[in-house]
């Protein structure tokens, strides 16, 4: 049987209802007003939004599903649509030190792994010894190679149960592929945490480097995520605290 999507719709003037609903997604989808990762709108929600009964929502994300665009676990549909995720002006770039994203020069990697992270990594986020987790890893530099950095970053058991988006990368940890997840911060805020965050900068001996450790938790001081940045060195240790409430 011959797939069928909202590029190859109907005549208008025998488009069914949810032809339409599904192509108005679509639109959204391709506009970055539903960012790849993210978890679409519930039945109930999108059928009040189109004036539309929840078969016909269903309909049109069952035509989006078929084209790829869309795909459904036990926690909701979302969007997989490719490209670069929406990013507020106000958001916390995610791992601490990732470049901006419209830097044109820079050359940058990022990866996932399910495997335990390093011992002081697993005493900050209250983990078991030998326990696994969600491992990131990223990796920067200048169009002319300078200006390395390398961050890697472990996420709690409490960050993998309460953020969804972060949950959905346990099964295709495999480190090879690409696992930009800039919007990290911004998925924990809309999951209601309140993110704390310490970050310790500290020169390394003999190296034109410095560390910087970010640990992260929420309002009721449960460790979210860990990470160790190595950077381009600054003459003094500095350490900041700020807190970034949750998304209203």
């Amino acid at each position: 049987m011959a797939r069928t999507t909202p590029h190859d719709r109907p005549l208008p003037e025998k488009e069914p209802l949810y032809w339409r609903v599904a192509t108005r997604l679509l639109g959204e989808l391709r506009d970055g007003g539903i960012p790849p990762g993210e978890r679409l709108p519930g039945e109930r929600h999108l059928a009040e939004r189109f004036g539309v009964s929840r078969e016909t929502v269903r309909q049109a994300l069952e035509v989006l599903r078929r084209d790829g665009v869309v795909a459904t676990d036990r926690r909701g549909s979302h969007a997989t649509l490719p490209g670069l995720p929406v990013e507020s002006p106000s958001s916390l770039a995610f791992p601490v030190g990732a470049r901006a994203a419209a830097d044109p020069g820079a050359l940058d990697r990022a990866r996932v792994t399910w495997e335990t992270p390093p011992p002081e990594h697993a005493e900050a986020l209250g983990l078991a010894p030998h326990r696994p987790t969600l491992v990131h890893r990223y990796e920067s530099a200048g169009a002319d190679g300078r200006g390395r950095r390398t961050a890697m970053t472990s996420f709690s058991a409490v960050a993998l149960a309460e953020v969804e988006e972060l949950a959905r990368y346990r099964d295709r940890a495999d480190g090879a592929c690409s696992a930009q997840l800039r919007r990290a911060y911004d998925w924990m805020r809309r999951a209601g945490l309140t993110l704390h965050h310490r970050d310790t900068i500290t020169p390394l001996a003999d190296t034109p480097s410095v560390r910087v450790t970010r640990r992260v938790h929420d309002q009721y001081a449960r460790p979210l995520e860990i990470t160790d940045l190595v950077v381009d060195a600054q003459p003094d240790a500095l350490i900041y605290e700020f807190t970034l409430p949750a998304a209203g």
